[in-house]
């Protein structure tokens, strides 16, 4: 048996290995365009191809919008699900604080930062002891680590957001897609759970998980908490572990509406993550963590995870970490800060709404997060005829190609392909520069500010002409 190398950063260092050196299994070969030869001969090219992982889509509709502005396009992004507000200045001042801070950290976290994000937790109705909690580079890598350490296949909400179903196989394990309840994103419905599970074990698989978001993206909609009482205890029933990811709880629309978590009613195997993306606009900064359930399951979920994490990531950026103790802490400066992000969030989601909803889509009202879900079905057969639009990723195409309009067709977030279901993520209108940004936030009425105004009429006149071009068969619209 092979003793394991211990992690890179534990390593001895030593000689560096040549490109060309050779190895037990031949010589290494560049990645360049033709084939060098070495001293010892001609390079040997590589047989296979490496594996096939696509670009997630949402940021596969960002680079295509950038494509689209580099060739003179007018665009309007709302494919990109990113907050679109300033960082706030105290959590710039804490990293710039602790930019000194270049060794490695512990894996799980540092006592600061674990012990204010179990007092954020703790605020919510949720007491968290800071052992529980662990800390990595994003709530997706967290969660990758916990389809690993979970092992088994996984329950995902369909529609749910694109990296549930996609890290499952990348993990080994294979996703379940089960329909939510009408109305409710994010939460699958527990009748039709416990019998996809059934029906998946009785064919020889093995389930042990189910994910749930709580508020949803893509919907933009909050499952209500009788749905939510009613898949704790399916789980309970069906031994699944409840992974709850709440990275947009602090921005419920409306702000005396509770976010009904799952640790709630089944804390003995129910996971929660939140991150810094969302609601403090701070996404390139990396930095997500996990409440783990107390008592032996708990702890053994954590040890695995944290050798997984040892492994991978080693420890969040320490920098990051005492930041993100400060924004657990949730001194009053960002309080308000969020409380300004929600009210601009709930503003521009329903002005979008309303955009899509006189153009003759049907619309959930939005009711957390920064996203949109109109159905444009009642215009399938227009659609058809005039543009031979039959699924939401050649209507999402339509809408890039044609208008410069960017929005990710439902079927990446696992719908039918037939659904003419678009997610809209409005929060890039709030402005492109932070001046404009920064007027959004204070403005009591965002929607009317010129530049997202702009956006709104624009987004009118290409669902009209969308719409009469589709019935006259061309469109008239430059």
């Amino acid at each position: 048996m092979h003793a394991q190398n211990p992690p890179a950063h534990e390593r001895p260092a030593g000689r560096p290995t040549s490109p060309s050196s050779p190895s037990p299994s031949g010589p290494r070969v560049s990645s360049g365009a033709s084939v060098p030869s070495t001293a010892s001969g001609p390079a040997r090219p590589v047989s296979f191809a490496p594996r096939a992982v696509p670009l997630s889509p949402t940021l596969a509709v960002n680079e295509a919008l950038a494509r689209k502005r580099r060739e003179g396009v007018r665009v309007l992004p709302l494919g990109f699900g990113e907050a679109g507000i300033p960082i706030h200045p105290a959590l710039t001042r804490e990293l710039a604080s602790a930019s000194g801070r270049g060794g490695y950290g512990p894996v799980a976290g540092s006592a600061a930062l674990r012990a204010a994000a179990a007092g954020y937790w703790a605020r919510r109705g949720l007491p968290t002891d800071p052992s529980t909690v662990v800390c990595g580079p994003g709530s997706k890598p967290l969660l990758f680590a916990l389809l690993m350490a979970i092992g088994g296949d996984v329950v995902v909400a369909a529609p749910s957001w694109v990296s549930y179903a996609a890290q499952a196989p990348l993990a080994g394990v294979r996703p379940i897609r089960v329909a939510t309840p009408p109305g409710e994103g994010g939460v699958p419905s527990p009748a039709l759970l416990a019998d996809a599970v059934v029906r998946a074990r009785a064919a020889g698989r093995t389930v042990r998980a189910v994910i749930v978001t709580l508020p949803d993206n893509p919907t933009g909609t909050l499952a209500s908490e009788e749905t939510v009482r009613r898949l704790c205890a399916a789980a309970r029933d069906l031994d699944l572990v409840i992974v709850s990811d709440e990275i947009y709880r602090d921005l419920v629309h409306d702000r005396g509406r509770a976010v009904p978590s799952p640790a709630r009613y089944a804390p003995e195997r129910t996971v929660v993550t939140t991150a810094l993306s969302k609601s403090l606009a701070a996404g390139g900064w990396r930095l997500g963590v996990a409440r783990l359930p107390e008592g032996p399951f708990g702890a053994a979920l954590r040890a695995a995870v944290l050798g997984i994490a040892s492994e991978v990531w080693s420890s969040a950026p320490a920098p990051v970490q005492h930041a993100a103790a400060y924004a657990f802490a949730e001194p009053p400066e960002l309080v308000e800060h969020v409380d300004r992000s929600r009210r601009l969030h709930a503003a521009v989601c329903r002005a979008v709404a309303g955009r899509f909803a006189a153009a003759g889509a049907r619309v959930p009202a939005p009711q957390g997060a920064f996203y949109v879900y109109p159905d444009l079905g009642p215009l399938r057969d227009a659609l058809r005829r005039g543009h031979g639009v039959n699924t939401s990723v050649e209507l999402s195409e339509l809408l890039l190609e044609r208008y410069g309009v960017g929005v990710l067709p439902g079927s990446s977030f696992g719908e039918p392909p037939v659904a003419l279901r678009l997610r809209v993520a409005p929060s890039l209108l709030y402005g492109e520069t932070d001046e404009q940004r920064l007027a959004a936030l204070a403005s009591p009425d965002p929607a009317s500010l010129p530049w997202i105004a702009g956006g709104l009429d624009r987004l009118s006149e290409v669902l009209a002409d969308l719409r009469e071009s589709a019935r006259a068969g061309q469109a008239a619209l430059a």
